[in-house]
């Protein structure tokens, strides 16, 4: 969260110290010409102000949260290159003005004290509301970039916060900041952050489809760079660098800071000792307000008092009001109309009865069903029976909601009954642009293929296993418990490296891997058994005697499920789930070192995981590529990432045991699998078994 803190912090306290600056030197001007009646004023501007930059930041939000996701891409890319058009343009202006600023801001106050409230109310709102919108603009952009919202608005506060203690300093006498230097080093720093927004707004307008080159990457080094490190977020948080760029990001990146820097240095260089000397001068100008000539006199005229004295409330309750109600309005009537939902029949004999063509974006269908059986419906491209939404088990004479994004296509409605026969709707067309998410649908027939290669590949595993833990037992009976502990490091990996069976090795599994956990005795109960029974005893000094028959039971067990395997049901659509979930269980007991029994090889056990899920994604590679083309690509780059980390624990025959990691490591390794794992979520949904196929 920090790291994506820092450059709204940096924005917070230099826009909020520029604004800042502005309200203090009108407040001590009004206060030292004797007019602090007119104070109010200069707080209705700046609550005008702040009240249009948090409604213009909710006007942002709402408006791209109704948007589709290729649209938000476009329009949070468009924001992106505005804001830095912004940010650049604040910067040199600052540059060029911080020497004069406390200077020009007196003369404006002095006459706005001499041409009435309204002109005092107005120059303090403009001076806090263009920094305001500014604020709120880059904000927005980097909260995107961020990917969250805490980090941002906690950086952005205290960046405010302490611009206001500055400014409050300043006002007191009891600071003196040099503006040349402060803006200087500040702008130099933003120019390096807004190349980073630059760079990730014009990855955004690739991804909206506004501009080409979105898979033409310079560079892609996400196979060789732990993206959760504390070093990798930090650079990206900060700086918006992300181990993968387009051509496109880094010529932007690149040529913007080029330019932008080389102008921004080239000015400083021009600066002379007077201009410097002229700034001091003014800051300590603005903290006195010393030399407003006609200030007092202009104060000390007796102001004109109306014959009907309005509420003080009424003007700052209007002023926060009114852009409160046209930012409600923009959201409103700007945002995209849902539809009425539009309720479609559902029945064994007469599917989609109701259903006209809908127009393109998010709708919501009511869907009813008027006939006696319980169904599943899908709304689908009757051409390719691409699934674009789902309803499961809807029951008879009840209605529920379907809500899918619709594009330009062909759709229709496809119903298929607990018994009977599937019925698909007559098809419509939807004119219109923009596109939609469909998952081609996987059915059992597709399915058998992978499974019968997968349960090939754990058949031989157990064969290997049954000779191995037969070994096992023959060290330990022998008294060899030396030899005893390296080949049962090798049976239990080999098991490990089965892990998508698990769910068809039934109560075997208990037997053969089964944990101490929740057992009365713990490692001593008499139920205790199998590889970590075994692990527990050889490295805790128990005698060959006392292991040879936990040995025995176990190399008996292995041979018994070889044996019940190839009669034992396996679920084809268990296959897709097990991708996801070797590796949670890896996450949860493996990298956690909750089942070591003093081994100390739960790292080696996460290898032999990470080996039976590759074996298991190299079988439903076919499947996920003509899905999701680009997920593969993305999966191997994360197991090669873990891989190396998995590897640089391991030292011959030897592994580092996990709790023996130093932090950075154990963060890296964590990190990485939690990568993984959230790369592979979207399998299970992809090679889902839906009846529509």
């Amino acid at each position: 969260m920090w790291d994506d803190a820092f450059p709204s912090f940096l924005i917070g306290l230099r826009e909020g110290l520029e604004a800042g600056l502005i309200v203090s030197i009108l407040v001590a001007t009004l206060v030292r010409a004797g007019a602090r009646s007119r104070l109010a004023q200069v707080w209705t501007g700046v609550l005008a102000a702040i009240a249009l930059a948090l409604s213009f930041g909710a006007v942002l939000t709402f408006t791209a949260a109704s948007l589709s996701a290729t649209a938000q891409e476009a329009f949070g890319g468009t924001l992106s290159v505005i804001a830095v058009a912004f940010v650049t343009a604040m910067v040199f202006w600052m540059r060029r003005s911080a020497h004069r600023l406390s200077g020009e801001i007196k003369e404006k106050v002095t006459g706005a004290l001499g041409m009435g409230a309204g002109v005092l109310v107005a120059t303090s709102f403009l001076a806090v509301g263009r920094e305001g919108l500014e604020t709120a603009l880059f904000l927005w952009t980097t909260a995107q970039a961020a990917g969250e919202s805490a980090g941002p608005l906690t950086g952005a506060a205290i960046g405010l916060v302490l611009a206001a203690a500055l400014c409050w300093g300043l006002y007191r006498r009891v600071l003196r900041i040099n503006l040349t230097k402060f803006f200087t080093a500040t702008g130099a720093v933003l120019i390096v952050i807004a190349a980073g927004v630059l760079g990730y707004g014009l990855r955004d307008l690739q991804e909206g489809g506004v501009l080409p080159g979105q898979t033409s990457y310079a560079f892609d080094l996400s196979g060789s760079i732990d993206a959760g490190a504390w070093y990798s977020t930090l650079v990206q948080g900060v700086f918006n660098l992300t181990p993968a760029m387009t051509w496109l990001q880094v010529l932007g990146y690149g040529g913007y800071l080029a330019v932008v820097m080389t102008l921004f240095v080239r000015g400083v260089r021009d600066a002379t000792p007077e201009r410097v000397a002229t700034e001091a001068a003014g800051v300590t100008g603005a903290t006195g307000v010393t030399g407003v000539t006609g200030a007092s006199g202009v104060s000390g005229a007796p102001e004109s008092s109306p014959s009907r004295r309005r509420p003080v409330w009424v003007v700052p309750v209007a002023v926060v009001t009114v852009p409160a109600v046209i930012a409600g309005a923009a959201v409103v009537f700007g945002s995209p109309k849902p539809a009425a939902a539009e309720t479609v029949a559902v029945s064994e004999k007469d599917c989609g009865k109701g259903f006209s063509a809908p127009k393109p974006g998010r709708q919501t269908f009511q869907m009813h069903n008027t006939g006696d059986k319980t169904s599943e419906v899908y709304l689908v491209d009757p051409a390719t029976n691409a699934v674009y939404g789902e309803v499961e088990g809807l029951a008879p004479g009840t209605t529920r909601a379907l809500v899918a994004t619709v594009a330009g296509g062909t759709y229709a409605w496809r119903c298929v009954p607990s018994s009977g026969a599937a019925v698909t709707s007559k098809a419509v067309r939807v004119s219109g642009g923009g596109s939609s998410r469909a998952v081609v649908p996987v059915s059992e027939q597709d399915l058998s293929g992978p499974l019968g290669q997968y349960k090939s590949y754990v058949d031989e595993g157990l064969a290997r296993l049954v000779g191995q833990t037969r070994t096992l037992a023959a060290d330990i009976k022998g008294g060899q418990l030396g030899q005893a502990r390296g080949d049962w490091l090798t049976a239990h990996l080999t098991y490990a490296s089965l892990g998508a069976a698990y769910g068809t090795f039934e109560d075997f599994d208990q037997k053969i891997n089964g944990r101490a956990d929740g057992l009365p005795g713990g490692v001593h109960d008499k139920d205790f058994a199998g590889f970590h029974r075994v692990e527990y005893g050889l490295w805790h000094g128990e005698s060959a005697v006392s292991l040879t028959a936990p040995a025995q039971q176990l190399a008996t067990d292995v041979a018994g499920l070889r044996k019940a395997f190839p009669h034992q049901d396996f679920d084809p659509s268990d296959l897709p789930l097990r991708a996801h979930e070797i590796l949670e269980n890896t996450l949860q007991f493996e990298l956690t070192g909750d089942t070591d029994e003093g081994s100390g090889t739960n790292l080696a056990t996460a290898d032999a995981n990470l080996a039976g899920t590759r074996e298991l994604l190299a079988v439903l590679k076919p499947l996920l590529t003509t899905r999701a083309p680009r997920l593969l690509p993305t999966v191997d780059a994360d197991i090669a990432r873990l891989q190396a980390l998995l590897d640089a624990a391991r030292h011959g025959d030897a592994w580092t045991p996990v709790t023996r990691l130093d932090a950075t490591a154990r963060a890296r390794v964590n990190g990485a699998t939690g990568q993984l794992l959230e790369d592979l979520s979207p399998v299970p949904d992809l090679l889902e078994i839906r009846k529509s196929a």
